[in-house]
Parts: structure tokens; C-alpha cells; sequence
């Protein structure tokens, strides 16, 4: 099953949902500040690819953070302020078996769409 996971007032996920569903496309959407965020699923992404990808750095929660606490950024500290902070996840993150994605780009849904018929 494809899960979308975002934030609901988030207009970068509302394009990723819209083109799903334009394409009838069966998904799951996953709102991090209402269902949630865990360490099992910041671990289980970062093993699809890399955790500071995941750590969304322009975001303006990010720039609330000080500056003192941003610098020298670890896994570990990383998770934590993302825990903490699910704004700071970088969206949305697109989860399938077959597929990972952070960020809505329409041509790699496309290409992730070919791929999985």
C-alpha cells in the first residue's frame, strides 16, 4: 500500500494528493501532526535513504530553532528535533515497497507509477 505522509495545510502535499488521485491512484495519507510521527518510521526511512534528507532546513520551524541547538546536527539529534518538530520533516514522504521518495517532484511519481503498473 502507498502511504503518503505530510501535513494537511501543506500545499506541496496537496499537489503530491491531487496528482494521486487525478491518476486514481489508491494511497494512504499519513498527517504527521494529528497521527503522528515515531522514531520506528524516521529509522525505517533513513534506511531508505539519508536522514539529513528527511530534515527539512528552509523551513521557518527551522529557522525558530536556535541556532546554537541547528549547528552540528547528528542522527540522533536530528530524529530527536524532528520528534519534537514533525513540521521539520521534509514533504511529503511517499512510501511504498517498491518506491521512497521525499518531496513531490511529478516526474518521479510518474516514473514511480511506470514501475509499479
Amino acid at each position: 500500500m502507498l502511504t503518503v505522509y505530510g501535513i494537511k495545510s501543506c500545499d506541496t502535499c496537496r499537489r503530491a494528493k491531487k496528482f494521486l488521485e487525478d491518476r486514481n491512484i489508491e494511497f494512504r495519507f499519513h498527517d504527521l501532526r494529528e497521527d503522528g510521527l515515531d522514531i520506528q518510521m524516521l529509522e525505517r526511512w533513513s534506511a531508505r535513504i539519508d536522514w539529513e534528507r528527511l530534515l527539512n532546513r528552509k523551513s521557518l520551524t527551522w529557522r525558530k530553532i536556535p541556532e546554537a541547538d541547528r549547528g552540528d546536527m547528528t542522527k540522533d539529534r536530528g530524529f530527536a528535533t524532528m520528534l519534537q518538530h514533525p513540521t521539520l520533516v521534509k514533504r511529503p514522504v511517499l512510501e511504498h515497497p517498491a518506491f521512497f521518495a521525499v518531496g513531490f517532484s511529478e516526474k518521479r511519481f510518474t516514473d514511480f507509477l511506470a514501475k509499479t503498473g
